[in-house]
């Protein structure tokens, strides 16, 4: 093994850890006094959940040989337990330990993102049966279709081998997935008591260190994703660089030329934006391909998150109008922007590679978007069924943190409700 490798990738492991906060911050300065503790321990319990279930059965299913060979889902006994990890194999690039903790973290990040599609209104018992089920039945498969390489004998998934779609660091499995199973979890919530009102952050400079937070994790997300500490992961680090400058640039030219201002709120979600969107090309593109769509993520998605009143759907928190879009935005768009002499070494219709690598990428797009909703809405419906979904409704006026987990993120005099409902 190549200690400078393993160093990089624990360097890497860390500072996706760094995310999980991060996303805490960002999500809980974006809503009220009243739910920032409660959608910060969502966040966290959620992720913390996710890590369990990984080391049981969720490493297996991700990266074990695929049941049948068919690419669907790989054999969830094959490393069940992770004691494989113990031992040191001198053949293999990284530990085992070590690649297993990386894509725990991908895990535990990705359900911790569609917890802002909640924020407020769920009890936080069914929010951490619902991150269990879903990382089981909807991330697990996935993130096996995308990241699971055929090696040897072992069997991956579909699209990262069948298929041969181009995903570096998980704009399907991660941002994609998230956003839309965000969109079917609001939808079966319903809408917040205050839905329709103007947004009201309670923190705003909460939500730009979250911000700032995310970014310096994003590259342990994106330039970790190269497993090893050389050329790919320095294309990559310069890509999420410029991607990043441009989206939060995009979003605060449209946020001046249509209300007459640049916002903190809006210019944090457009670095955000651009950071989703280049996740997944930021192998296969150039610094100038990475700008270009950094920049039209952060334009597009600063449009398109007024969508949610004209639907009806409440995701107060943009986790649809930034993931899911800024997610098909940076996946697509590889079938535009890919060169040859980036580390993916494809070629998209700009650079002369025709109109394959869009199709491939777009078949990718609606196999990742149709059953993550899908699975997503039986699971949150199931809930709805059986233990509840939603808070009553004199604790989501009054506030979930004081009703639900016993304190006030701010402090008075008065004295604080006893927990009444998990």
């Amino acid at each position: 093994m190549d200690s400078g490798n393993v160093a990089w990738i624990l360097t890497s492991a860390a500072l996706v850890a760094l995310m999980i906060p991060g996303l805490a911050l960002f999500y809980g300065g974006m809503v009220s006094s009243r739910r920032i503790l409660n959608m910060m321990l969502m966040c966290f319990g959620g992720a913390a959940l996710v890590a369990l279930l990984w080391v049981a059965f969720g490493y297996s299913a991700v990266f074990g040989d695929s049941l049948g060979g068919l690419g669907l889902l790989g054999d969830p006994l094959a490393f069940a337990g992770l004691d494989a990890a113990l031992t040191d194999d001198p053949d293999a690039g990284i530990p085992l330990a070590l690649f297993a903790s990386f894509q725990l973290l991908f895990a535990a990040v990705t359900t911790a993102l569609v917890a802002g599609a909640a924020a407020g209104r769920m009890k936080f018992g069914a929010w951490l049966l619902f991150a269990g089920l879903w990382a089981t039945f909807v991330y697990f498969p996935i993130a096996h279709w995308v990241f699971a390489f055929d090696s040897g004998t072992v069997v991956g998934g579909w699209i990262a081998n069948t298929l041969g779609a181009v995903d570096f660091a998980g704009g399907t499995a991660v941002h994609m997935n998230a956003g839309i199973a965000a969109l079917a979890l609001a939808i079966v919530l319903g809408k917040s008591k205050d839905w329709g009102g103007p947004a009201r952050p309670h923190n705003r400079p909460l939500v730009l260190v979250g911000a700032g937070l995310l970014w310096v994790g994003w590259y342990g997300f994106n330039a970790g994703s190269a497993l090893a500490a050389g050329n790919a992961a320095s294309v990559v680090f310069l890509n999420t660089t410029v991607a990043a400058c441009a989206g939060l640039l995009g979003w605060a030219m449209v946020d001046r030329l249509r209300h007459g201002a640049v916002t903190s709120l809006g210019s944090a979600s457009g670095l955000i934006a651009a950071l989703v969107a280049i996740t997944p090309a930021c192998g296969a593109v150039s610094p100038l391909g990475a700008i270009a769509i950094g920049a039209i993520a952060g334009v597009v998605c600063c449009l398109a998150i007024e969508w949610k009143f004209r639907l009806g759907f409440d995701d107060s928190l943009d986790v649809v109008g930034v993931h899911l879009l800024g997610g098909i935005i940076g996946t697509l768009l590889i079938g535009f922007f890919a060169t040859a002499a980036a580390p993916n070494g494809r070629a998209g219709l700009f650079y002369g590679g025709g109109f394959e690598l869009l199709g491939v990428q777009s078949v990718a797009t609606i196999a990742v978007l149709a059953y993550s909703f899908a699975v997503t809405w039986l699971i949150a419906k199931a809930i709805q069924k059986t233990v509840g979904l939603r808070i009553p409704e004199e604790h989501e006026v009054t506030g979930i943190d004081e009703h639900h987990h016993a304190e006030r993120a701010y402090e008075d005099d008065e004295a604080v409700t006893p927990v009444q409902s998990v």
